[in-house]
């Protein structure tokens, strides 16, 4: 009978903007737009149901919703 890890997941455990920014761009195709500090401010302005409580970045809450947000606010600039 195979063990159950007692380790959470990474991607469900809440991090710091800095640690999520370099993860998230370290583990994204090449040809998707890259996040940076001030436009994950400006995420979670435009989303702030998505940080209720502590605020935490969550890879597996916010990654996907993200990618499609950087993809628009890309081309805004």
């Amino acid at each position: 009978m195979k063990e159950k890890s007692t380790e959470q997941d990474p991607h469900l455990i809440g991090t710091t903007v800095s640690a999520f920014v370099q993860y998230y761009n370290s583990n994204i195709p090449e040809t998707f737009p890259r996040a940076s500090l001030s436009a994950l401010e400006k995420f979670k302005v435009a989303h702030p149901g998505l940080f209720k409580g502590k605020g935490d970045w969550i890879i597996d809450k916010h990654r996907k919703k993200l990618m499609d947000w950087l993809a628009s606010y890309s081309q805004e600039k």
